[in-house]
Parts: C-alpha cells; structure tokens; sequence
C-alpha cells in the first residue's frame, strides 16, 4: 500500500456496486490500512463518528469521517487534513508536557 505523500490533503474511499453488492474500492482498502497501520490515533469527537489521527512522519493531523450518514454505516471513509485550529474549537485539547492531547 501507499504511505500519505507530502502534498494529500484528502484521500475519498467509494463505494462502488458489481450489480449484486457494493464493494469498496481501493482507496477505501488503503484507508483501512493507512489506519491500522501508519497513522496513530490520537482522539473521538462526542458522537463518535469522527475519529483523529496523527501521521508520525510529519505530524499532520487527520479527521477520519464518513459522508453519507444516511447510508449503513455512513458510507465510505474519508480521510482530511484537519488544522490545530479546527482541532480546538471541535475536541477538547488539554495541554500535556509540550504535546496537546485530544479528549
């Protein structure tokens, strides 16, 4: 599978039907890995439907969500670059020798 490049900011999994079922495509299958086995998870929002990540390689932040709510189980996964910014005014940070830590 491929690591995040410097320049991603997104990455969209779909869903996609062969007529008899949905499978999810190849970006779907690389965000499943990407999050079992690159990013670090640092963080849920209250609903539990927006999960944090961290990249080890460049500390970016990144925001796991689903788009279509109205879908079982909300649809296919994407993955965004979130701002520190954004991070504080949705999850509450506290402050933790140097570090934020998201609760």
């Amino acid at each position: 599978m491929k690591e995040i490049l410097p320049e991603e900011i997104i990455i969209e999994g779909q869903w996609q039907s062969n007529g008899n079922e949905i499978i999810a495509d190849d970006v779907c299958k690389r965000i499943e890995w990407l999050i079992s086995e690159v990013l670090e998870e640092i963080g849920v929002d209250a609903t539990g439907w927006k999960t944090l990540y961290q990249d080890p390689k460049d500390d970016r932040k990144w925001v796991l969500y689903y788009t279509q709510s109205e879908t079982y189980g909300g649809g296919p996964p994407t993955l965004k670059v979130i701002s520190d910014e954004e991070i504080q005014d949705r999850y509450k940070v506290q402050s933790t020798q140097n570090q934020n830590r998201i609760i």
